[in-house]
């Protein structure tokens, strides 16, 4: 739950910045004691949500560039509203991409420690494999986010219904071709992706589609950016819909993440992204897991499955990120799920 003191804080720096921590106490309707409003506020500066200007008595705060990305959402309390009466983000931020992404840092130190620290572990163990072994690992992992990756987009197949499919090529009575079709071309692109580690470095629009092309081979969807309008169920957000301002949102993404240093925040950052951009008629969410998964092992880090996060978990996070454009949600699965990979596979 968020915490009702800090949403009342950041509301109220929000409707009034530049104010003293004195200010902000006496100005706030409940009965907060100063103290407590001091150490919220040290706080919120620590998680960058709100920047402190100035020192000593003189100092002030107001709302920082990371506040769009990370304030505290309460999923349930947000989706206690129906799709009409959410109020969100009018249609796509370009802005997003070329302004907020490039200021801010999506991990703070401690974060990217406890995930260097993983990573650290992964390394270790992998250096305990023989090359049979990894291969055997992987097969297990590619298994698992096969699974998950199609589940998260509808497909009906059991996780021993997807290992039987990979392993053995049985198909599952009852179930239509094109889910199987689908589980086998995400093993595919794993493939692919475990075959050419460099591929998508740098990220490019061509290299894009071609993972793209590998997922949705024989499915009835069509390959090439999208130039018509899609629309996403369960939200009212709106992507872009003409295919020349997709291109263009794509090349600032590619540029984006290009520039970026860490591992993870490129990873992360093209999880969320390549779904938010819409590009193709089909296949996004799906492109944008491999393609994650493809700068991580490009750069030797540990795969991430997705294997134990709710389907309707993870849509719920990517709606807030399309209706808001806050990440907090998503860079929690995003943590939780690379400390499962590394704690379970290799």
């Amino acid at each position: 739950m968020v915490d009702g003191k800090t949403t009342e804080i950041l509301g109220f720096i929000r409707e009034n910045p530049m104010l003293s921590s004195k200010a902000i106490h006496d100005g706030l309707a409940s009965k907060i004691s100063y103290a407590t409003v001091k150490r919220v506020l040290t706080r919120l500066v620590l998680d960058r949500l709100v920047v402190a200007v100035g020192r000593g008595r003189g100092r002030k705060y107001e709302m920082g560039p990371a506040y769009q990305l990370f304030y505290p959402v309460d999923p349930v309390q947000y989706f206690e509203k129906e799709i009409d009466e959410r109020e969100i983000r009018p249609g796509f931020s370009f802005t997003l991409i070329t302004e907020v992404l490039q200021q801010v840092d999506l991990f703070t130190e401690a974060e990217l420690q406890d995930l260097t620290e993983l990573q650290q572990k992964f390394e270790e163990k992998v250096s305990e494999l023989s090359k049979a072994e990894y291969g055997k690992e992987f097969e297990r992992l590619a298994i698992d986010l096969s699974w998950k990756s199609s589940q998260i987009e509808g497909n009906t197949y059991s996780l021993l219904e997807t290992e039987l499919l990979l392993k053995e090529k049985e198909t599952a009575a009852g179930k239509t071709n094109a889910e199987a079709i689908m589980l086998l071309n995400h093993k595919a692109a794993l493939d692919f992706v475990l075959e050419n580690p460099g591929y998508i470095t740098p990220l490019s629009i061509s290299n894009i589609k071609d993972i793209h092309s590998i997922l949705v081979k024989d499915l009835d969807v069509d390959r090439n950016i999208r130039k018509r309008r899609v629309g996403i169920s369960g939200t009212n957000y709106k992507p872009l819909d003409n295919e020349f301002q997709i291109k263009e949102a794509l090349g600032d993404m590619c540029e984006l993440i290009n520039s970026k240093q860490s591992v993870f925040e490129k990873a992360l950052l093209v999880l969320v992204l390549i779904s938010y951009i819409q590009a193709f008629g089909d296949g996004n969410k799906r492109t944008a897991r491999i393609i994650s998964n493809a700068i991580l092992m490009g750069s030797e880090y540990c795969p991430i499955s997705y294997r134990t996060i709710g389907s309707v978990e993870y849509k719920k996070a990517m709606l807030i990120f399309y209706e808001q454009n806050n990440i907090s949600l998503f860079k929690k699965i995003f943590v939780s799920q690379f400390e499962f990979a590394v704690n379970t596979y290799f």
